[in-house]
């Protein structure tokens, strides 16, 4: 049974930091495609960021292009959202996800498995 397991959301002010963690268990994940999704009250879920697995290629939504960094550290199954210059507007539950399907791919529906989520608040 795959687990992920959110961490590091919080509340910070405009043009702060925030590094966010998810804690992936119960399988191999070295074909696996890992994502942040992110969804605001009354929003869909928006596509944020994915890594492949192995070798490490990303993909970013272009609303966080050069402020948020998507990385994997494969010896502790733990990917990371580096968040820079946060705005207001990136507000939101951010959701880890991952997809089998070995593609870097912005829609939710293409996601097996998905943690429980952690709340970015950024203040103004």
């Amino acid at each position: 049974q795959v687990q992920l397991v959110e961490s590091g959301g919080g509340l910070v002010q405009a043009g702060g930091s925030l590094r966010l963690s998810c804690a992936a268990s119960g399988r191999t994940f070295w074909s696996y495609v890992m994502a942040w999704f992110r969804q605001a009250p009354g929003n869909e879920r928006e596509f944020v960021a994915a890594i492949l697995w192995s070798g490490g290629r990303t993909y970013y939504a272009d609303s966080v292009k050069g402020r948020f960094t998507i990385s994997r550290d494969t010896a502790k199954n733990t990917v990371y959202l580096q968040m820079n210059s946060l705005k207001p507007e990136d507000t939101a539950v951010y959701y880890c996800a991952g997809s089998s399907r070995g593609a870097l791919v912005p829609t939710p529906l293409m996601y097996d498995y998905w943690g429980q989520g952690t709340q970015v608040t950024v203040s103004s």
